[in-house]
């Protein structure tokens, strides 16, 4: 982080839908751009933020603060170990708010007895995924809940208690 900023990671609430959804848009409009279509980011990134998205962010995702705004955002279902929605403001990538988020969600795994994460990778994000130690090579599809398909890697990571 720049100096003079803490990080605090913290469950989000409703009230951080707004910002979750703006960051995981410019998130994918700054990093995803050449590794899908302009077709695939507009619909993924398209529309207007619905109840479902909201009621999601306040039972699932967690929010990474710098001064009291929202620079980050992550998902862990402790359900199924599922990680999702790791997305960091463009203006703050590069200075480990995705590592302190991954680091986050595998504490909560730890806890609640999970023994593996897994991820459906974006094709340009799983090298950042692997220098976090999820391993996976497998191209799968994801389908996300507003109905569209992208190409993606499936990625899993042991968690060590």
């Amino acid at each position: 982080m720049p100096p003079k900023m803490k990080l605090v990671i913290r469950k989000a609430e409703r009230r951080d839908a707004i910002p979750a959804w703006n960051i995981r848009n410019a998130a994918i409009l700054a990093e995803c751009t050449g590794h899908y279509s302009d077709e695939q980011l507009a619909n993924w990134t398209g529309g207007e933020i619905t109840e479902q998205f909201i009621d999601a962010v306040s039972q699932h995702w967690y929010v990474a603060t710098a001064n009291e705004s929202v620079v980050g955002t992550g998902m862990l279902d402790c359900s199924t170990g599922q990680v999702d929605a790791i997305f960091t403001r463009p203006d703050r990538m590069g200075f480990g708010i995705g590592r302190a988020m991954l680091a986050h969600l595998e504490r909560l795994a730890a806890e609640s007895g999970l023994a593996q994460l897994t991820l459906d990778s974006t094709l340009n994000a799983a090298a950042f995924y692997r220098k976090c130690g999820f391993v996976g090579d497998q191209l799968s599809v994801y389908k996300s809940p507003r109905g569209i398909s992208l190409a993606c890697i499936v990625m899993s990571k042991q968690i060590v208690p």
